[in-house]
């Protein structure tokens, strides 16, 4: 995005506040052009003609400096790329890279389909969302057309989800876009050997390429070329090693792309980038085993088992340092909780808005089914602190009421220090619930942290305040010591 101002946005719209876009003025419209929550086309009278030459300028100006891609069709597809800065703390950063998981036409169906179905059902619920896997990268491994096309049609056959399509052969590539072509896959990959066939099956099926060379000149060339042949959805892989130089010549180089893109403005390379961690699993030769349970417990392991769950390890590793190092689109081979859990939860932190925190509604829950003698806890809406405490109290059987502070979305500590956690908001919040309608006791738990309001809480809501644990998971043991309340 070449403007990050409101006002430079504005000077290109109608500025007639029609309200037409749901916005009360154009101005409030333009910032949510800036913070990219709306699109241009939502303003309908830009989209005349006596505005053409505003739109096109203003178009350009808000495009991200790294061109996003789409790849499948429908509620399906995902977003590739689309970034803007590259430090979060500039902005934010928008597009979390989808992961793709491998399926080869070396495996029999069932093994595809168990795989795929994996993937596609993968659901962890985190802080108030589902963390989902989202694509199916099919290998060939046989360089055999019919067995490649065979392999694709029965993914196709299981599920909707967008695929990445993966040979070096043009033959191989094309049997498989005959498949499944209409559902926009992304092709991998076009080398400086093999360009030619490939551009012409990207002209034949219009579908979004990846250009590969660890030589950045060669990627840079490779670029050029489809760009002068108006092929402008690709993506770059600038290569995955797994170990010494050749690792931190990995990292190095998309470090490099991505600050020539964005900071240096070299439009040749302003586009997504792929990482391939599974290529651990192609370089070890001695094999792969699921990490045992002993050694998962132990986070160790005897040194001469350690090479055989290397691939494991290393995988997850680049994968997860890729994802803080700028990879729009990640493919993945082990499939196994160990590897997926930490890799899920570092992509959707470090794609979190540092801008809004993660917050929930600010209203009261009931926890299991509480009655007139349950327990009454309050709680801030910062979205970790809030289901944290709930699974907690939900997980232990303890029905309850649980009072959501607004407190903008931030934890109990940091509220209180911050006056958004006050005596006269919690007032608020025990008013609009009518919590002392639903049970006799008067009496509410408050955090640990919160201790230091306990007389204000008191003065202001005119109920007796118990100071609960500093962690919710001793809620339990503390219950039993305090609950019921003595009698006043």
């Amino acid at each position: 995005m070449k403007i990050q101002s409101p006002l430079e946005a504005y000077k290109y719209l109608p500025g007639t506040n029609c309200k037409e876009c749901g916005e009360e003025t154009c101005m409030a419209f333009a910032s949510k052009l800036i913070d990219r929550s709306r699109k241009l086309e939502e303003c309908k009278e830009i989209l005349d003609e006596s505005y053409k030459d505003e739109y096109e300028e203003l178009t350009g100006l808000l495009a991200p400096e790294i061109k996003e891609i789409t790849v499948g069709t429908g509620e399906k597809a995902v977003k590739i790329g689309g970034e803007d800065v590259m430090y979060r703390h500039e902005l934010t950063f928008f597009d979390a890279p989808p992961f793709a998981y491998d399926v080869t036409d070396a495996m029999d169906e069932k093994e595809i389909v168990d795989r795929v179905n994996y993937v596609q059902n993968y659901k962890k619920f985190y802080v108030g969302n589902f963390l989902t896997l989202e694509m199916i990268a099919i290998r060939s491994v046989s360089d055999d057309p019919k067995k490649f096309s065979s392999c694709v049609r029965k993914v196709a056959e299981t599920t909707e989800i967008p695929v990445v399509l993966m040979s070096f052969n043009p033959d191989v590539l094309e049997a498989g876009l005959k498949v499944i072509s209409e559902r926009r896959p992304l092709i991998y990959a076009a080398t400086v050997d093999n360009w030619q066939r490939i551009a012409e099956l990207v002209d034949k099926y219009k579908v979004p390429v990846v250009l590969f060379s660890p030589d950045l000149d060669k990627l840079s060339s490779l670029v050029k070329t489809f760009l002068e042949m108006g092929m402008e959805d690709l993506v770059l892989d600038p290569g995955t090693y797994a170990s010494g130089k050749q690792l931190k010549g990995t990292f190095d180089r998309f470090i490099k792309l991505r600050r020539s893109g964005i900071k240096e403005g070299n439009k040749d390379i302003t586009f997504p980038l792929m990482c391939i961690p599974m290529q651990t699993f192609l370089a070890n030769k001695k094999g792969y085993k699921p990490l045992p349970d002993e050694l998962i417990k132990t986070l160790g392991g005897p040194e001469d088992g350690r090479e055989l769950y290397q691939p494991v390890l290393s995988e997850t590793t680049i994968g997860n340092i890729s994802i803080i190092k700028y990879a729009d689109i990640v493919v993945w081979h082990n499939i196994e909780a160990y590897s997926i859990l930490p890799s899920i939860h570092l992509r959707f932190n470090i794609y979190t808005d540092p801008r809004t925190p993660v917050s929930v509604e600010p209203i009261m829950r009931e926890v299991g089914h509480p009655d007139e003698n349950s327990p009454v806890f309050f709680t801030t809406n910062f979205a970790l602190t809030y289901f944290t405490v709930f699974n907690d109290l939900d997980s232990n059987g303890i029905d309850s009421y649980l009072l959501v502070v607004d407190t903008a979305g931030i934890g109990v500590q940091s509220a209180i220090a911050g006056g958004q956690l006050n005596a006269g908001k919690i007032k608020d919040a025990v008013e609009e619930s009518k919590v002392k309608e639903k049970v006799k006791h008067n009496t509410l738990i408050t955090p640990g942290y919160a201790a230091r309001l306990m007389g204000d809480i008191e003065d202001e809501t005119g109920m007796t305040v118990l100071v609960g644990p500093m962690d919710s998971g001793r809620i339990p043991g503390f219950l039993d010591e305090h609950w019921p309340p003595k009698s006043e």
